[in-house]
């Protein structure tokens, strides 16, 4: 989960410090940001802490600025990976910190203009990977670049790609939304034997995109335009049933963006919380919503919340981290109870509820599910 946005917080002096690619590691230990001081200082890279008993934070700054184009990602052991663009490459690094310094190692470069390189998702594997495009030729590849002895490439998909959305918890199988002949559909790729497949291709003429996955239910949220607007919907990996686009996440005046999905909810789709922000004329607010209920649950982020950003426990722990004067780095829960599907749906201008703090519980082993593609799908408003 990334938020890419650039979110001003503050610190426990008061000052302004923006935040920008806030991006949380599978494990739920680390997080990684491009930070910078009040006043229109220098960017660099920051780490947090997240597994402990107190989240801190560790700054990681190099010998010259960042720039803002710049994206970060956290890694298991802690270090953070680094995506640089240097004129016509982009510079892969590993930083850690050193004592009162900050360390790094040089992992290799890849070619591509300014939009043409990005860092995938952290993947369950640890691994760490990114996507290439290469214009004369329009073809995205996807590479390997921390994992391996060195930088190899894993894949190659005809046309460009954008997004990245992990369909299992191995690495192996990975979403990408593919532009092609004007439409963009999501696609599914193999990166152990590299093979393509069609993914979502809800009608010939939709554009249909891939905005989260839940290995464990099964559960894909998505945005197509295949009802007439952009809606987002759902439906299941490994499965022929219809897609659905439901009322409860048709919220007029507001944009619904999907951030974290529950784990644990072994083949049970209807059961998977999904936490969402959105966006309205009253500002950010966050939305949980399970396919089994007919309405969404609303609830008030902490004060400093880094709005897109959080991730669930396997009992229904939403865990959000947030940054204020009193407290410079901090993770809070809130514990989203079941919304029964017999509800009825609740009023767009409802006001947000605050959700009740709970206990965490380990998350469980999950199983393998198969890629089908959702093709002309019947669209369901459920």
């Amino acid at each position: 989960m990334t938020a890419c946005a650039t979110e001003p917080t503050a610190d426990a002096t008061g000052s302004t410090v923006r935040r920008a690619g806030f991006t949380i590691a599978a494990d739920g230990s680390y997080a990684a940001c491009l930070a910078q001081a009040s006043g229109g200082g220098n960017w660099f890279p920051e780490r947090w802490t997240l597994d402990s008993t107190e989240p801190y934070t560790v700054p990681l700054p190099g010998n010259q600025p960042e720039e803002p184009s710049s994206e970060v990602l956290p890694l298991p052991d802690g270090r953070v990976l680094i995506r640089r663009r240097v004129a016509y490459r982009h510079d892969l690094s590993l930083l850690y910190p050193t004592g009162p310094g900050t360390g790094e190692v040089w992992l290799g470069s890849l070619d591509g203009g300014i939009d043409d390189v990005r860092l995938l998702p952290p993947s369950a594997s640890g691994d760490a990977l990114a996507r290439s495009y290469d214009a004369q030729a329009d073809v995205t590849a996807v590479w390997l670049v921390h994992g391996g002895s060195q930088l190899r490439r894993l894949a190659m998909v005809s046309g460009r790609c954008t997004g990245g959305v992990w369909l299992d918890d191995t690495g192996r199988m990975l979403a990408l939304d593919r532009e092609a002949d004007g439409r963009t559909k999501a696609v599914a790729v193999d990166l152990e034997h590299g093979d393509v497949s069609p993914l979502l291709q809800i009608t010939d003429d939709s554009n249909d995109r891939l905005l989260l996955a839940d290995p464990d239910s099964g559960l894909l949220v998505l945005r197509s335009d295949a009802p007439g607007e952009d809606r987002l919907g759902w439906g299941i990996l490994g499965s022929r049933l219809p897609v659905r686009f439901p009322e409860a996440l048709r919220v007029p005046d507001a944009v619904l963006t999907p951030f974290a999905a529950q784990p644990g909810q072994m083949l049970a789709p209807d059961a998977c919380a999904v936490a969402l922000r959105a966006d309205g004329p009253q500002g950010t607010c966050i939305a949980v919503w399970r396919p089994g209920g007919r309405r969404a649950l609303w609830l008030t982020g902490p004060d400093g919340w880094l709005p897109g950003t959080g991730m669930w426990t396997a009992r229904g722990v939403l865990r959000l981290p947030y940054a204020c004067p009193h407290c410079p780095c901090g993770v809070v829960s809130y514990e989203a109870s079941a919304v029964p599907p017999t509800e009825p749906a609740a009023p767009a201008q409802k006001p947000p509820a605050q959700g009740a703090p709970a206990q965490e519980a380990p998350a469980q082993e999950p199983p393998h599910n198969r890629v089908l593609p959702l093709q002309q799908a019947p669209l369901g408003g459920g």
